[in-house]
């Protein structure tokens, strides 16, 4: 199985060692700034990203990384930096161009690990296929109780039409409403539907096509 492949936005020598000594299992691809890794990204795409806020040429990580998720929309983003205060780290962690992690300098090694980990197994195209799945089901429940309601209102309105019958008076909205056990303004809309579908005569509720009609 190959080898996860981290893409480390990291100007600092010393840090960037403390990289390969932790994440030696991985990956590494190093550049040190969001130039150089916008450059790097279109031939190679990573697995993860790991980005410093401070890089060479006065360049920031954060100014980078809406075009990084527009170029990785999958990959996840870890932001290490010493230099971002609390406004800024949450910046990074929301919205829809974010981070998924933000870790503080002086690095704990073995946070840095266990995020890498994590990030890696839960977050990426598996995050985005648990967000469409979740999605799916949603519309899924919607159209089910859509569809309920709709059989729902079919049947009610069936027994509407044979608690009318033939008859040519106008129905009682209060009685049908305590028959069937729905509220008034439900039966008037129940005898509009019937009637604009040709299957009451609209004589029994002359007021059927006023919208302001509708009882209370």
């Amino acid at each position: 199985m190959s080898k996860a492949i981290l893409l480390t936005i990291e100007d600092d020598d010393l840090q960037f060692a403390i990289y390969e000594e932790v994440l030696a299992q991985y990956t590494l691809v190093r550049v040190k700034t969001g130039t150089e890794a916008l450059a790097k990204i279109k031939h190679q795409q990573p697995d993860l990203l790991i980005l410093d806020h401070i890089l060479a040429e006065g360049e920031l990580g954060l100014d980078f990384l809406p075009l990084f998720k527009e170029l990785l929309p999958f990959v996840p983003v870890i932001v290490i930096s010493g230099a971002l205060g609390i406004p800024q780290q949450l910046q990074a962690l929301q919205g829809p161009r974010r981070a998924h992690y933000c870790l503080p300098k002086p690095l704990d090694i073995h946070e840095l690990k266990r995020t890498v980990e994590v990030a890696l197994a839960e977050c990426g195209q598996r995050e985005a296929v648990r967000h469409f799945e979740a999605l799916e089901r949603s519309s899924r429940v919607d159209a089910l109780e859509l569809f309920s309601r709709s059989t729902d209102r079919l049947s009610r309105q069936n027994r509407i039409l044979k608690l009318i019958g033939d008859s040519k008076e106008r129905p009682n909205i209060s009685i049908l409403a305590r028959q069937l056990g729905v509220a008034r303004r439900t039966i008037a809309r129940d005898l509009q539907e019937l009637i604009r579908r040709g299957q009451l005569d609209p004589a029994v509720y002359p007021e059927w096509n006023d919208p302001d009609s509708l009882p209370d």
